[in-house]
């Protein structure tokens, strides 16, 4: 058997566009994930911090756990006290607080 000459010739050197073949569509891919996952997910954490910021009495306000109740008092930065049945106070974790239904009117100074 006699050896063909494509098997005979040694292997070639590696090609120099190896790296910007697979560089390019990496930096595509992370270029789509920032747009569409990450900078999102950043845009709604700073929503709701700004929810929390703005929290005061009388807002009404829903849990993590699914609790409806009333604010009453905001302690300090991470407490707030709910009132979630008539004469039942609860104190919950300001970060636990998803979402505002009612927001009470400013008082005027």
């Amino acid at each position: 058997m006699f050896a063909t000459p494509a098997f005979a010739q040694a292997a070639g050197a590696p090609a120099g566009g190896l790296l910007n073949s697979m560089l390019v569509p990496m930096l595509l891919v992370f270029a789509i994930m920032y747009f569409f996952m990450i900078r999102p997910q950043q845009k709604k954490m700073k929503e709701h911090q700004a929810m929390l910021a703005a929290l005061r009495k009388g807002d009404q306000v829903v849990t993590q756990g699914g609790l409806i109740g009333k604010v009453l008092k905001v302690k300090d930065d991470s407490e707030v006290e709910v009132e979630i049945a008539t004469g039942v106070k609860v104190r919950v974790v300001r970060a636990t607080i998803v979402k505002v239904m009612g927001k009470t009117e400013p008082v005027e100074s």
